[in-house]
């Protein structure tokens, strides 16, 4: 019988094979050969029409922003941005509200006063003070200190309260006391430094060592004042109520926010210009020989001498208004030079004082505060400062001969201020044989206001004594250093 099936070996031969992929590879070209035809005569037909149909097209499906859709540079950080926050007591209202009035700007600035409970408001005290509010009620807080208050809680929720108020256009938040002075200025190029965006709890520690042993170095003192980015608070508020409960034990308001900035995992970041002022007396040293920092606040005012001999506080910081205005950068920073002729050496705290002294001092002594103050512990010595000092001499002939500030103008044409200081105290005889300063009457201090101060490297300025034939003045020169000025003899 015959086999009609096809041998295996004949179905798969070499010839049937070859055959199928040469079919396959024809099948491929001849694809390829129509799809190459088509695009070309698309492409011709495409060339006939309009040559802008396809960018008509384009513009139709895909829009481009015009020049008034296009982005805005982003706005520097302004008065307008901040928010203020002080914590004030009812009782001590009608002297305190007067420290307020000195710095703030209530057509510039933004800000609510919370106090314990309602006050008497007299006259025009509406257009020169930041609105009035109460504070919530607290009494559902725990609060264990012994020797604290429990008003801590009330102040403590000031940057939240502020926050639920909702303002907007908030980029910080500045909390600070009714005791407190500011100056706004110093307190904007500050903060410009910082993206508003992220996490910043910007402030300064206390003067006293034993304070911030107490407390914490990484606290901001509340007297002094500190800034909260806005989202740093919206973070703090949500859970700040929770947080409090957790440190009954806590003494103050500034504790606590500290507390809860750690649970949140957000440090101090430290600016040295915010001042607590943790010390009873004169704060001369401090102001004479102020860091080289923007001048930002002062506290405590009720606490120290006033700033200035033979007036009241209120009247004392009004005169250092009058600096504050024509040159804030400026304001209390330090100069270091010398009368090389008479060996005398200058120190000038720029709208504040003047201080010579016979012989010479290095920059490195100078620079470091004299001890007329007390630290805030009766009990303890210059060892319980935060920073170094030096102490007041006892030798007559190195006391300072010390010139005030009475008067600070600006000159228009040559955009120079003029200041001019005055010695209200006599200073002991001396038997040094040498140029007694008892001749100067006072000190006349030019200086070119420069509000780009702080955003360079921080540098002290220079001063240099010019020649002059006025009796009985010295007149200085404050600027920036020259190319290779140094202070030294």
């Amino acid at each position: 019988m015959k086999n009609n099936f096809k041998d295996p070996e004949h179905f798969h031969s070499p010839w049937t094979f070859s055959k199928i992929v040469i079919f396959f590879f024809l099948l491929i070209s001849l694809s390829y050969l129509l799809y190459s035809l088509r695009f070309v005569s698309h492409s011709f037909t495409d060339c006939d029409q309009n040559p802008l149909s396809s960018i008509t097209h384009l513009s139709e499906t895909r829009s481009f922003p015009s020049d008034e859709e296009s982005p805005k540079p982003i706005e520097e950080t302004n008065l307008s941005h901040i928010v203020f926050g002080i914590g004030a007591s009812s009782k001590l209202w009608k002297q305190r509200k007067e420290y307020i009035k000195l710095w703030w700007r209530p057509s510039e600035m933004r800000g609510i006063v919370w106090l314990d409970q309602k006050v008497e408001t007299e006259p025009g005290d509406e257009k020169l003070l930041p609105q009035l509010k109460i504070s919530g009620d607290t009494s559902n807080f725990k609060y264990k200190n012994p020797k604290g208050h429990r008003s801590a809680i009330r102040i403590s929720r000031i940057v939240s309260e502020t926050l639920k108020l909702g303002m907007e256009g908030v980029r910080w938040f500045v909390m600070g006391d009714d005791d407190t002075v500011f100056i706004a200025e110093n307190l904007v190029k500050v903060l410009q430094k910082y993206d508003h965006n992220q996490f910043y709890y910007i402030g300064s520690s206390s003067e006293s060592h034993l304070q911030n042993m107490y407390f914490s170095y990484n606290m901001a003192y509340g007297g002094g004042g500190f800034a909260i980015s806005y989202p740093l608070a919206v973070a703090l508020e949500k859970i700040q109520d929770r947080c409090i409960q957790r440190y009954p034990g806590l003494y103050g308001s500034d504790d606590r926010i500290q507390a809860c900035m750690a649970e949140l995992g957000v440090p101090l970041t430290k600016e040295r210009g915010f001042h607590q002022f943790d010390v009873y007396g004169n704060l001369f040293g401090l102001l004479a020989a102020h860091p080289v920092t923007p001048l930002v606040s002062l506290h405590h005012l009720d606490v120290v001498e006033p700033i200035f001999p033979n007036v009241t506080r209120v009247q004392a910081l009004r005169r250092l208004m009058v600096a504050k205005k024509l040159d804030p950068a400026g304001l209390i920073q330090q100069s270091i030079c010398y009368d090389k002729a008479r060996k005398w050496t200058v120190s000038v705290s720029w709208g504040y004082a003047v201080q010579i002294f016979r012989g010479i001092f290095s920059a490195r002594e100078m620079e470091m505060p004299a001890r007329t103050f007390l630290n805030w512990y009766r009990r303890a010595d210059y060892t319980a400062y935060a920073f170094n000092t030096r102490p007041v001499s006892r030798n007559v002939c190195q006391k300072p001969f010390v010139y005030y500030l009475t008067n600070a103008i600006h000159n228009k044409h040559t955009n120079e201020t003029s200041s001019e200081y005055v010695r209200v105290e006599p200073n002991p005889k001396c038997r040094w044989k040498m140029e007694d300063p008892t001749q100067i009457e006072r000190v006349e201090v030019h200086k070119k206001p420069d509000p780009n101060l702080w955003d360079k490297s921080p540098r002290r300025n220079c001063c240099r004594v010019l020649p002059t034939k006025k009796k009985g003045s010295l007149v200085i020169d404050v600027g920036p250093c020259g190319e290779d000025e140094i202070v030294e003899l």
